[in-house]
């Protein structure tokens, strides 16, 4: 749908002039660039040296998503105007300037894509609670307050700009989504039946070939070191997702994971005379956090790993960006431990 910084809807790149010329026609404006947009921690490099002054969030909570939380935190202290819209107060949202309280997916309909294709329609189980609007309501409620013409007023005529601006989506009707099983695109024509599996007899590219490409290992910006020994890696946990905006405010759930907790392999807990269930400093170039030691060989000696679910890992993680897939590198950083009471 055009929402990384270097495509348009369908992964059409800004910088083919036919794309642009293409999707100015359906849109109605001449004003689309020609160069890729920044990605979210570039947002955050540019929101702290003052080149972004209104900031958009919507559905994230950067805060603690986003590596190196303390940059991120004087970034959007930066900017003039921080809107977030999203469905609970998060870390974030107790930072702007306005909150729109938006509904949550079973509080609104639409359409639902997953990392297989799969297209399905999903209309409103529940109403939304109290002052929230689904996300739809709230961007057309802000367009004609600043004089926009946005033509799809309702998720239906989202999916019909789809399937005239996205050729993948083009037979993929609320009728055919609605079915079970829903249906994968590419699906070009409503007679389609869409495409299950995605790469058959041969490559599903312009000339039936895949690329392959040879990749040169470039080592980690931060390498450990004597002040830092340990690397630190961080990722999920089965019974939490991401930021744990919303697992977090699942009693269940936290009743068996309710803490931010740091694994490491019991000769490293013997080199730093660590007790399992004890608290732990983990300290990193970019800061440092309390959190319970869960001894396991899970983990290798000398790797050090925390979940990303609860506010604080991010403190830990460095910014650094890799230059070709512009990720932050979440999974490598230096860091050493403390006992809790020390430090």
């Amino acid at each position: 749908m055009g929402a990384l910084p270097g495509v348009l809807p369908g992964y059409q790149p800004v910088t083919d002039a036919d794309a642009r010329s293409r999707f100015a026609a359906i849109w109605g404006t001449d004003r689309l660039p020609a160069k890729p947009g920044l990605t979210v921690v570039e947002m955050m490099h540019a929101a702290a040296a003052g080149q972004i002054k209104t900031l958009w969030i919507m559905g994230e909570d950067p805060l603690n998503s986003d590596p190196n939380a303390k940059h991120v935190r004087e970034a959007l202290s930066h900017t003039d105007f921080l809107i977030v819209q999203d469905i609970f107060l998060t870390d974030t949202a107790q930072l702007a300037d306005l909150v729109l309280p938006a509904a949550a997916w079973a509080e609104k309909s639409g359409t639902f894509t997953n990392t297989e294709r799969r297209v399905q329609w999903c209309d409103p189980a529940v109403p939304a609670l109290n002052d929230a609007r689904s996300d739809l309501w709230i961007i057309n409620a802000v367009g004609k307050r600043l004089d926009l013409e946005l033509n799809a007023g309702n998720p239906p005529a989202v999916l019909n700009e789809i399937n005239t601006a996205v050729p993948a989506y083009g037979g993929i009707t609320r009728r055919r989504a609605a079915q079970s099983g829903g249906v994968h695109w590419p699906c070009p024509t409503e007679d389609h039946p869409g495409t299950p599996i995605l790469h058959t007899d041969q490559f599903a590219t312009a000339n039936g070939k895949g690329r392959f490409l040879a990749v040169t290992h470039h080592p980690p910006a931060e390498a450990i070191s004597d002040a830092y020994p340990l690397v630190l890696t961080t990722g999920r946990l089965a019974l939490h997702y991401n930021s744990g905006s919303m697992t977090r405010r699942t009693a269940p759930l936290m009743e068996r994971v309710p803490t931010l907790r740091v694994e490491l392999h019991p000769d490293d807990a013997g080199r730093w005379d660590i007790e399992a269930g004890e608290p732990v400093k983990v300290i990193s170039p970019r800061g440092q956090i309390t959190a319970e030691a869960w001894v396991t060989t899970t983990v290798d000696p000398g790797v050090v790993f925390v979940p990303f679910h609860f506010p604080g890992a991010n403190e830990l993680t460095n910014d650094a960006l890799d230059g070709a897939a512009k990720i932050p590198e979440f999974k490598v950083a230096a860091c050493r431990l403390e006992k809790g009471g020390q430090g």
